[in-house]
């Protein structure tokens, strides 16, 4: 991944002043780490009549799926490849956005203590990008760069030289030049169109993204006749982050229209300390849900069946109606956290005696897991290859039977809703799979028919009336004897 920035100069102002700007040496090349890979700095040419300052992006690949965020296993299985072979290492993208961002923060700010003067004057600029996505081909890459003061030329690359007749990829060869741009404006506004063009972020947009957008767009995305297509793009179409934008890059618009300040048009509201309360976090609504279930189907004595580092378990142990809480995880690391969380060193006999911590696997029969009025499996059941989820549900269902068991899991319907989540991934790396409502309640319902139980079905957390709740927890009922012989006769 590479670009270049040239300028030209002369005895009174040489152009390696473009040395001074970048706070790079142009006798000394430079490198350093950055997100998923490591910048090269060098200059290929530097004297008084022109100098050049090649940026070059090493990606490292692995990295890049390693680190990602929420990949998880729900994607095509043919994507395994493609995570490893794409144009990540080669075509000008976020990735470079954000070497250009790390490398060049100082110049991106217009800082230059060496040279003052020349970082608030425009300089000569030439800026070459050999190969570019533009998701929206050479006229798309026109009107973002001409409106900028930038002569544009970006020349299509074919698919294949040798077979003309496939005719043009979506890649560009782009050329900028100008003479009316200060170098920090150019790197911002490369910093912000690159992945634009691009269309296709590597790491997640969150709100934070909002301020990068408006500090780099200060001074010219507010009056682009792009803009919308700008922040949408920038922010991975996230409606509600573009929303947020657009608003701030109109009160900017027209307190300089207005020649005010934002903050003296922004005064609808007084300035007073926020009364509306935070939402409830989606866990404590899971945590509050169960605890409900659990009392309203009269057990004491609980199973916490892959219990984690014990939420549950300490939110149980709060309330005296459950007089035995046993948490169950295969991961000694969890329970050894879990045990810190609760404090079982320090605890009091009478409290200790009714809590007890063990390792277990649910993919195999316990007789220690017999006899309990209740278990509950939260957010536990999508951790398990799908062939391995028939193991544990004999093991809860069919030897340890409980009175009732409680299943919590996510509801995928749900997740077009978060603002974060790249489209077609699962909410954690390890979740195998995530169910629809109508797949949860088809398995909930086999389960129950097979072991004897009944099964109810409650919503956990706000329920979208287009895609349900975030979290779907499935009640199952042991039948009674008189119920098992009614249905028999």
């Amino acid at each position: 991944m590479f670009l270049t920035i040239s300028t030209t100069g002369n005895e009174q102002h040489p152009a390696t002043d473009l040395g001074f700007l970048l706070h790079k040496h142009p006798d000394r090349a430079f490198s350093a780490s950055v997100s998923y890979g490591k910048a090269h700095v060098l200059y290929p040419e530097a004297d008084a009549e022109r100098c050049t300052a090649a940026l070059l992006l090493e990606v490292d690949a692995v990295a890049l799926v390693r680190r990602g965020k929420g990949k998880g296993r729900g994607g095509a299985p043919d994507a395994a490849l493609a995570q490893y072979v794409n144009d990540r290492p080669y075509a000008a993208s976020s990735l470079l956005a954000v070497a250009l961002s790390a490398v060049f923060s100082s110049a991106m700010r217009g800082v230059c203590n060496a040279r003052p003067e020349r970082a608030e004057q425009p300089l000569p600029l030439r800026i070459e990008v050999p190969a570019l996505p533009a998701r929206g081909g050479p006229g798309l890459v026109g009107r973002l760069f001409e409106p900028l003061g930038w002569t544009v030329t970006a020349e299509p690359v074919a698919l294949d030289t040798e077979f003309p007749e496939w005719g043009d990829s979506r890649y560009v060869h782009l050329v900028l030049e100008s003479e009316t741009l200060t170098l920090a404006q150019a790197l911002r506004h490369l910093y912000v169109l690159l992945p634009v063009l691009d269309d296709a972020k590597h790491y997640w947009v969150a709100s934070d993204e909002v301020d990068k957008l408006l500090r780099a767009g200060e001074g010219w995305l507010s009056d682009h006749p792009e803009q919308k297509l700008i922040t949408s793009r920038y922010l991975s179409r996230r409606w509600s982050l573009t929303r947020q934008a657009m608003e701030a890059l109109e009160l900017v618009r027209l307190a300089e229209a207005d020649d005010s300040a934002v903050e003296e048009i922004d005064n609808a509201v007084e300035a007073e300390a926020e009364t509306e309360e935070k939402p409830t976090p989606l866990a404590v609504q899971r945590r509050d849900a169960i605890i409900a279930a659990l009392k309203e189907s009269g057990a004491a004595r609980v199973l916490d069946l892959g219990c984690g580092q014990g939420q549950l378990v300490q939110a149980l142990l709060k309330d005296v109606r459950f007089t035995e809480i046993v948490g169950v995880d295969v991961s000694v690391r969890a329970l050894t956290i879990a045990s810190r969380r609760l404090k079982l060193d320090r605890m009091g006999e009478r409290q200790a005696s009714r809590v007890q911590l063990f390792q277990g696997s649910l993919a195999y029969t316990d007789n220690r897991l017999k006899g309990y009025d209740a278990a509950v499996l939260s957010e536990v059941i999508e951790h398990l290859d799908l062939p391995r989820l028939p193991a544990l549900e004999y093991a809860v269902f069919g030897s340890a039977r409980p009175r009732t068991v409680l299943v919590t899991t996510p509801n995928v319907e749900y997740n077009v809703r978060w603002e974060t989540l790249p489209a077609g991934h699962v909410r954690h790396g390890d979740h195998r799979f995530e169910w629809t409502r109508e797949e949860f309640r088809t398995w909930a319902r086999a389960v129950a028919e097979r072991h004897g139980y009944g099964v109810e079905f409650v919503s956990v957390g706000p329920d979208d009336p287009e895609v349900g709740p975030p979290t779907q927890m499935a009640v199952f009922s042991m039948k009674s004897v008189n119920e098992k012989e009614a249905k028999a006769a």
